[in-house]
């Protein structure tokens, strides 16, 4: 790394849970080519618990703090920052501030005129997934173009995580599933009735199921389709966690099941059993959106497809089936006992 590498640095990343955790990385691999250098996160107040959580991000900055009061960003010294998520008013706020390196995409407009290095970046049509292209953001720090997709993970940092519920909540020498069946209606869904049979086909001397979501996802359930919340394997959650018990719950379950949502990501990232289940149609398909990790994986009809582009009634998820989705959990049932046994 270069000797005037800057030793504070600013990443801003002021979207949802999924993309917050596929920006983590890059203050991974910002600290670990240079430890002494100090990354700062700026993001949406509600996403504070996931970037706290990380021993790689040395300082949580409240994007709407800063707005309310520009010289709270001046006084930060920064050397650069990064618009990992286009901010305009975030940009324009970092040059006044006098922030040195300012870094964003070419693609948008007041980026030239606000940032001093434009990195050219096309997420739309990329085959690259979004965390390598984040990486890319680097470049002008002197980083690499690319990284091969199995380096990301070390770049999490998840370590500053504290589990702190029930402990009856957990039947012992069973499997602790979670299924989060909703996405706010940012991907494409898993049926509901699927999520039902997977619950009422795995045994409960074997599982043990959980359900998450926010409050107003378990409403729609609960609607929609009572018969999950209500079968005597699972445990409703929805509503019940703040995203700091998320966390600490995900960290303690074994596996989780969900679309392209935060919780799989924050599965991923936590080394759990994570499956992803997607739709063959850029730019939400596995290749951009995969989850990353080393117990992560995902299902995907083998086509390209793009007849559920302007509805959320998706075929291609539906045809994923409960079968498959079974097969892929009894083997992370498997492993896990297998390691088990094999302890001394």
């Amino acid at each position: 790394m270069k000797a005037n590498f800057p030793q504070k640095i600013i990443l801003s990343r002021t979207d949802n849970l999924g993309d917050v955790i596929l920006t983590l990385p890059m203050a991974g691999f910002i600290m670990q080519q240079n430890p002494s250098a100090q990354v700062l996160f700026i993001g949406k107040s509600y996403t504070r618990p996931l970037i706290e959580a990380s021993v790689y991000v040395d300082q949580f900055l409240d994007r709407e703090e800063l707005l309310a009061d520009a010289s709270l960003l001046k006084n930060m010294g920064a050397d650069a920052i990064v618009f990992v998520f286009p901010d305009r008013a975030l940009a324009q706020l970092a040059r006044k501030a006098g922030i040195p390196l300012r870094i964003g995409t070419s693609h948008r407009w007041y980026h030239w005129r606000y940032c001093n290095r434009l990195v050219h970046l096309s997420r739309k049509n990329s085959d690259l997934h979004e965390a390598q292209l984040n990486l890319r953001l680097l470049q002008p720090l002197g980083f690499d173009e690319s990284y091969p997709i199995d380096s990301i993970p070390k770049g999490y940092g998840l370590y500053k995580i504290h589990p702190s519920i029930p402990t009856e909540w957990l039947k012992p020498e069973r499997f602790h599933l979670v299924l989060h069946p909703k996405s706010k209606g940012s991907a494409r869904e898993w049926p509901l009735e699927s999520y039902v049979a997977l619950a009422q086909s795995l045994s409960p001397d074997h599982f043990q199921v959980f359900v998450t979501g926010t409050a107003a996802e378990g409403e729609l359930i609960r609607k929609q389709m009572p018969a999950l919340l209500n079968h005597p394997n699972v445990t409703d959650l929805t509503g019940k966690l703040t995203l700091t018990e998320l966390l600490g719950f995900i960290a303690v379950a074994d596996g989780l099941v969900a679309c392209s949502t935060g919780p799989l990501h924050m599965a991923a990232a936590l080394s759990k059993y994570a499956l992803g289940i997607y739709p063959p149609m850029r730019p939400l398909h596995p290749g951009r959106w995969a989850p990353l990790g080393k117990n992560a994986s995902w299902l995907c009809l083998d086509k390209t497809c793009n007849d559920c582009r302007k509805t959320q009634d998706c075929a291609c998820i539906r045809a994923i089936g409960v079968a498959e989705v079974k097969a892929v959990v009894e083997g992370w049932m498997a492993s896990k006992t297998k390691k088990e046994t094999s302890l001394p």
